[in-house]
């Protein structure tokens, strides 16, 4: 370790004359470092309320995340009010990683010289910052990377997209913690300074500052204003698919491909029919809803279930992805009227809902007794007043106030309320 200090870097990146830039130095740093503090903290925290709203304790359908251990612990039952919790949650989490995206980068960019300081390892605790670093950087880039991917339903990840960003997400967090505790006094003081960038090579510097600089072509502060105007033109072309509206228009980074035409059915899908293997007979004159639960079980054709009483409720469709549609206008039977059928209407349970799809993720949910009691969750079999088109579930689907849009089961067969014999 000695002989690689008294020898110096090797020439490149690990000389600090090599990084010539000078913006580089704590208060850029720092700037973007609070950012992502405040950022970053708001994304985790909108991540976890995502995790609740599976229910995923509730059933191992619901979160088949593998050997989650305490990482998987529950932080309350999902509400069903307000009915739009999940859209704004989700949609904050998604819509703010985006946007937070040219702050990463500007980061990242500001603290690269740090990442080919010389020696490498000078001691145990150095080497243990160094890790932290290496998680910091890589989680980071992992979760934004997989998470835009994700956005547009571009599934290119060696598994599911669920596990990967959970455990993604973890291990990230974990470093950020660490790199704030010993970052975050420094940073404070680099932007409460009012002099201006310190004399490279002194522990002020931090290693940050050029000791050969170039000449400047932009300030400091308009780097940051460079910075905050790609965040803003990121906003302006994501929001639009949380926000809906005319604004969906501007949502260039909405997830396209799958247009759903227009009239009534037409509005965002993610799973079409064919996607997931549903067959014309799956969903023709032979389909049937079976409804079971304390020991009974009743049959229903479309005809009979079109028989049932119909109620309406006014909810929206929201996804993981971040987009939402504005409240569409649902037409059914009450979650609690087909439970009353095998004689659990008056305090209806859980229900396990089940698909005919035969590809694909969720094709069964199970829902909390608060889902299945609240009067707005419908078996839908009309929407906008139209028929269910096949690709929103037609013959039913269910639609749940608050549930995640994978919640909301398409092309149901089977209806089991309580604990499944």
């Amino acid at each position: 370790m000695a002989s690689l200090r008294t020898a110096g870097p090797p020439p490149g990146p690990s000389r600090p004359e090599f990084w010539r830039s000078p913006l580089r130095g704590p208060w850029l740093t720092a700037v973007f470092g609070l950012v992502l503090l405040v950022g970053i903290t708001v994304l985790f925290v909108t991540g976890l309320l995502s995790y609740a709203a599976y229910n995923p304790d509730l059933a191992a359908v619901n979160d088949q995340t593998p050997d989650k251990g305490w990482l998987g612990f529950y932080l309350f039952s999902w509400p069903t009010s307000p009915y739009w919790l999940y859209r704004v949650t989700q949609g904050v989490h998604v819509t703010l990683g985006v946007v937070l995206v040219p702050v990463l980068l500007a980061k990242l960019w500001s603290v690269i010289p740090k990442l080919f300081e010389w020696p490498p390892v000078r001691s145990v605790a150095h080497a243990i910052e160094r890790l932290s670093l290496l998680l910091l950087v890589g989680g980071a880039g992992f979760e934004f990377v997989t998470g835009i991917l994700n956005v547009q339903l571009h599934y290119i990840f060696p598994g599911s997209f669920y596990t990967l960003h959970f455990y993604g997400a973890w291990v990230f967090i974990g470093a950020f913690v660490v790199h704030v505790v010993f970052r975050l006094p420094r940073a404070l003081r680099a932007v409460s300074a009012r002099r201006g960038q310190p004399v490279a090579g002194t522990e002020e510097a931090a290693g940050l500052v050029s000791p050969r600089p170039a000449a400047p072509t932009i300030s400091r502060r308009g780097a940051v204003g460079m910075v905050g105007l790609g965040s803003l033109a990121l906003l302006v072309v994501t929001a639009g698919q949380s926000v809906g509206g005319r604004l969906r228009q501007t949502a260039l980074l909405a997830p396209h491909g799958q247009d759903p035409g227009s009239g009534p059915n037409g509005f965002q899908i993610n799973k079409t029919a064919s996607s997931v293997g549903i067959r014309p007979s799956d969903i023709g004159p032979a389909w049937r809803l079976t409804v079971r639960g304390a020991g009974r079980q009743v049959d229903l054709t479309y005809d009979r279930l079109l028989a049932l009483p119909q109620s309406e409720s006014s909810l929206p469709i929201a996804c993981v992805e971040g987009w939402s549609t504005p409240d569409q206008h649902w037409t059914g039977v009450r979650l609690t009227e087909l439970a009353a059928l095998v004689g659990l209407g008056a305090n209806t349970p859980r229900v396990l809902v089940e698909s005919v799809q035969r590809g694909g993720s969720f094709s069964s949910v199970v829902l909390r007794d608060n889902q299945a009691r609240d009067t707005r969750s419908l078996l839908a079999v009309r929407v906008n007043g139209a028929v269910l088109s096949h690709d929103h579930g037609y013959p039913a689907r269910v639609i749940v106030p608050g549930a995640p849009g994978v919640h909301n089961t398409k092309w149901v067969t089977r209806l089991t309320f309580g604990d499944p014999a």
